[in-house]
């Protein structure tokens, strides 16, 4: 899985999705459709710009998150 770098003035027309898990202030990941994949970023450094997966990449990652396959990188 490699994300592509999207600079943050190429973001300003998405629609961002904040995870239900983002605290106010701090852990605020957001995802967007774009183009036919999606583009993630952290809420909290917008002009840091985003991470573009291919629609299949995404859906591997959910697949594997829900699974409980990275729950070892969580301390």
């Amino acid at each position: 899985m490699a994300g592509t770098y999207i600079p943050a003035h190429e973001l300003t027309r998405v629609s961002w999705t904040k995870s239900g898990r983002s605290a106010s202030v701090a852990n605020c990941v957001e995802a967007a459709q774009l183009g036919g994949g999606v583009v993630v970023h952290n809420s909290n450094d917008p002009d840091a710009g985003g991470l573009l997966f291919t629609s299949a990449e995404f859906a591997a990652f959910l697949g594997g998150v829900r699974d409980g396959d990275f729950d070892h990188l969580v301390a």
